[in-house]
C-alpha cells in the first residue's frame, strides 16, 4: 500500500513535470535546460535505486546471517532438550537406587534387631551352651570367633548399606544440580530465541519495504527517463523549428503501474490402594505413551480418581521414602519386607514420612496429578526382587 500511494504521487509529479516543459518551453534553450533538468532527475531516481538494491542486499545478508543464528540456536536447544530429557532419566535411575539402597538398610536394620532381640531374650544362653560343647580351646576359640562374626557382620552391613544411601543421595544431588544449570541455560537459549526472531520479523519487514520503495523508485525512473526523452525530443524540435522549417509542437506522455490433573477391600495378598477409583485408564507392561517423556513399557497400573480421593498402604510394612521425585510426582515408597515393595505415585498429599511404620489400609495420601502427569490419578506399582511385577496378581 506504501508503494502503490508513492507510485501514484511520482507519476502525478511526472504528468505534471510533463505538462510544464510542454507548456513554458517557448524556446531551444528552455527546452534543452528542461529536457537536463529532466535527465537529472532521472539519474538521480536511478541512483536511489542502485542504493536501495543495496540497502535490500545488505538487509537480506542480515536476514540470512539472522536466520543461520535462529537455526543454530534451534539446534543447541534440541541438543539441550535431549540432555536435560537424559538427565532427567539419570535422576530418575537414580532415585530407583536410593529407594533399593534405602531398603536393601532397613531389611538388614530389622534383621540386627531380630537377632539382636533373640540373644537379649535368650539371656545369651545359646550361646554359652554352643562354647561348652566345644572339644578343645582351638575348638572353643572358633566358636567365641564365630558368635563375634556374627555381631561385627550385623554392623559393618548396616554401615555398608548407610554408606550407599549417602553415596547414592550425593549423585543425586549432583545430577540435579546439573539438570538445574542446564535449565537455566536453556532459559536463556529460549530468551535469545525470541530476540533472534523479532530482529528477523523486523528485517523481514524492513526488506518488504525496501521491495515496495524499489518497485515504486522504478516506476519513478521509468517515468522520469520517459520524461527526459520526450524533453530532449522538443527540444531538438524547437531547434529545428527555429532553425528554418515550420515549428513544431510535440507533447511527451508517461505510463504508470501498480503493486499489491483406613480402609480394607479386597480378598488379596493386598488390600486395594485406591478403591475409590473410576476406572483402570493405564495397565501394566507395554502401552502407548500418554504424553512425552512417559514410558511405553508401564511399570505399574493407573487407577484414575478425582484428586484428593484416599490412598491406602496396601500391607503392614514400613515407609522408606515419601517425598517429591521428578517424574514420579510426590511419592510413597513401603517396604513390605521379603522383597516386596509398593509405590504410590502423583500424590497430591502426603501424610506419612520415611521411617513411619504403617498397617494394611492405613491412609497413607491422597490422589494427585504431581510429576510427569496427565490428569489426577494414583499410579499403583508393585516391586518384587527390585523388578516390577503385576499389581493385579496381589490385589
Amino acid at each position: 500500500m506504501r508503494g502503490k500511494k508513492l507510485l501514484c504521487l511520482l507519476l502525478a509529479g511526472v504528468l505534471c513535470f510533463g505538462s510544464s516543459f510542454t507548456s513554458q518551453a517557448s524556446s531551444a534553450s528552455e527546452a534543452k535546460k528542461e529536457a537536463e533538468a529532466a535527465k537529472e532527475k532521472a539519474d538521480e531516481a536511478k541512483e536511489k535505486s542502485e542504493e536501495l538494491a543495496e540497502q535490500k542486499q545488505q538487509a537480506e545478508t542480515e536476514k540470512k546471517s539472522l536466520s543461520i543464528q535462529l537455526d543454530t540456536l534451534l539446534t543447541e536447544m534440541t541438543e539441550l532438550e535431549g540432555k536435560i530429557n537424559a538427565k532427567e532419566e539419570e535422576i530418575t535411575l537414580k532415585e530407583e537406587e536410593l529407594i533399593q539402597a534405602r531398603v536393601d538398610e532397613n531389611d538388614q536394620y530389622e534383621s540386627m534387631k531380630k537377632r539382636i532381640k533373640y540373644m537379649y531374650e535368650n539371656g545369651n544362653g545359646q550361646f554359652v551352651e554352643i562354647l561348652f560343647e566345644a572339644k578343645d580351646l582351638s575348638d572353643f576359640l572358633n566358636k567365641t570367633e564365630y558368635i563375634s562374626t556374627i555381631s561385627d557382620y550385623d554392623r559393618d552391613m548396616l554401615k555398608k548399606f548407610q554408606k550407599i544411601v549417602k553415596t547414592v543421595e550425593e549423585q543425586e544431588a549432583v545430577l540435579q544440580k546439573e539438570q538445574e544449570e542446564m535449565e537455566v541455560l536453556q532459559d536463556d537459549l529460549i530468551a535469545k530465541q525470541g530476540t533472534l526472531q523479532a530482529l528477523l520479523e523486523s528485517k523481514n519487514d524492513e526488506i518488504i519495504g525496501l521491495k515496495e520503495e524499489l518497485n515504486a523508485n522504478a516506476e519513478k525512473v521509468k517515468q522520469l527517463e520517459a520524461a527526459a526523452k520526450a524533453a530532449a525530443d522538443a527540444a531538438r524540435k524547437k531547434a529545428e523549428a527555429e532553425a528554418g522549417a515550420q515549428a513544431k509542437q510535440d507533447a511527451a506522455s508517461g505510463t504508470g503501474g501498480s503493486a499489491g490433573a483406613a480402609v480394607v477391600s479386597g480378598n488379596g495378598m493386598f488390600t486395594h490402594p485406591c478403591p475409590g477409583y473410576r476406572r483402570i485408564s493405564s495397565t501394566f507392561g507395554y502401552r502407548k505413551a500418554p504424553l512425552a517423556g512417559a514410558s511405553t513399557n508401564h511399570k505399574g497400573m493407573d487407577f484414575a480418581a478425582a484428586t484428593g480421593t484416599p490412598i491406602y498402604a496396601a500391607a503392614d510394612g514400613t515407609v522408606t521414602s515419601a517425598r517429591y521425585s521428578g517424574n514420579a510426582g510426590n511419592m510413597i515408597v513401603i517396604n513390605h519386607g521379603n522383597g516386596l515393595q509398593t509405590y504410590y505415585m502423583h500424590c497430591s498429599k502426603i501424610y506419612v514420612s520415611a521411617g513411619t511404620k504403617v498397617s494394611k489400609g492405613q491412609n497413607i495420601g491422597a490422589v494427585g496429578s504431581t510429576g510427569n502427569s496427565t490428569g489426577p490419578h494414583l499410579h499403583f506399582q508393585v516391586m518384587s526382587g527390585g523388578r516390577p511385577v503385576n499389581p493385579m496378581n496381589y490385589l
